[in-house]
């Protein structure tokens, strides 16, 4: 089988990066036709279209797959169009919709404006111009079929996974014994600090461990939208237990959290998105064998089981949070166990081997299919 990844993507973005290796693991033939994203598409696709039309002529007769990765919903409806010229199916992965991202999360606009309608439209366009839609967890599936009027059968669930070429088995596995006697005790957050992190209740978490405990630190690492408002917060706070690191390359940012780490952080957000999410930050730490803290969620129960490989909290509650910072730290056996079962969990179902054997079945599946969308 022959899958194009087609489309304005960056091809280090680790959903893409993941899938298009596992794909080639598995022994499908993967080509790419992509522009950069960032440009607006009526400059995009001039640019797609002379790329597609440069493409050498496929020398096989095996079915193929234009496959348009996530956040590229404007770029559907022209593989749409190839793929009909070409007897071809389209595989959309969006790994979120633009009305809840922008809209519901983000806030940028309130619910009932133009642009909040003008995301729904192209959301609706895109998913329903496609012969499939993947979605990261049953959740968000639910959410699409629910929001946009999809039919269950045309989506498929595959959650992020991990790339285990930067987060490395033998990374991690020289980690699983954990921290050196007597290091200080860290508990690190890496991510973009987007609404749906929920960042603003790890430092009011933050907060309640220093009061209880002053040897636990906390690191934040990235930037993004609510960033100032958080550091502001700590620094309104006084926090001397909270630092900041700025972005990482993913090689650097791997490194960092295997070394400095002994708990890593979810989830926390109060957004309807944060409820269908479970985000790569969580199988990245794991692989690395770290123990995880996030919030419960519908999404994060489809794949992990509290207090066996992951550790839960109540939702949009601080001190819940602290709590179970706490008890990691005084509980060392339950954090090793935490380690250990989310390590094997992750290194047995959801690397870019296992993840690519599951997605070459679906696309084959949609492949052999005697309908389009």
């Amino acid at each position: 089988m022959d899958v194009i990844f087609f489309g304005g993507y960056d091809p280090e973005y680790p959903r893409n990066a993941v899938l298009r290796r596992g794909l080639e693991l598995n022994g499908v033939r993967v080509s790419e036709c992509r522009v950069l994203p960032g440009r607006r598409f009526w400059l995009r696709h001039p640019a797609l279209l002379r790329r597609w039309l440069r493409r050498p002529k496929a020398q096989s007769s095996s079915p193929a797959i234009l496959f348009v990765p996530e956040f590229a919903q404007k770029d559907v409806p022209l593989a749409r169009l190839l793929a009909r010229l070409t007897s071809r199916r389209v595989v959309f992965d969006p790994l979120a919709s633009r009305y809840e991202t922008k809209i519901l999360d983000w806030q940028r606009k309130p619910e009932g404006s133009p642009s909040a309608w003008w995301n729904r439209v192209i959301d609706r366009r895109a998913f329903r111009s496609s012969d499939l839609l993947i979605a990261d967890t049953q959740a968000h599936k639910e959410y699409y079929c629910r929001e946009f009027g999809l039919d269950p059968s045309k989506i498929a669930v595959l959650p992020v996974g991990f790339d285990d070429r930067v987060f490395s088995k033998s990374l991690g596995k020289d980690l699983l014994a954990g921290q050196a006697a007597g290091a200080p005790f860290l508990v690190l957050f890496f991510g973009s600090f987007l609404p749906l992190h929920g960042v603003a209740d790890i430092i009011e978490a933050a907060r309640l461990v220093s009061e209880a405990d002053r040897s636990v630190g906390f690191r934040f690492i990235g930037s993004g939208q609510t960033l100032d408002c958080v550091k502001a917060r700590a620094a309104e706070l006084g926090l001397a237990n909270a630092d900041f690191e700025g972005w990482l390359c993913q090689s650097d940012l791997a490194e960092k959290v295997a070394r400095t780490a002994d708990v890593c952080l979810g989830i926390f957000g109060r957004t309807e998105k944060a409820e269908r999410v479970v985000p790569h930050k969580v199988f990245q730490a794991m692989a690395l064998g770290k123990p995880v803290i996030t919030a419960r969620t519908p999404a994060i129960e489809e794949f992990f089981t509290d207090r066996e490989n992951i550790l839960l909290c109540r939702k949009k509650d601080p001190r819940s949070l602290a709590e179970a910072i706490l008890e990691l730290k005084s509980d060392p056996a339950l954090r090793e166990r935490i380690a250990h079962k989310g390590y094997e969990m992750v290194w047995q179902k959801y690397h870019p081997a296992a993840l690519g054997a599951v997605l070459r079945d679906i696309l084959e599946k949609t492949a052999n299919s005697d309908s389009g969308a």
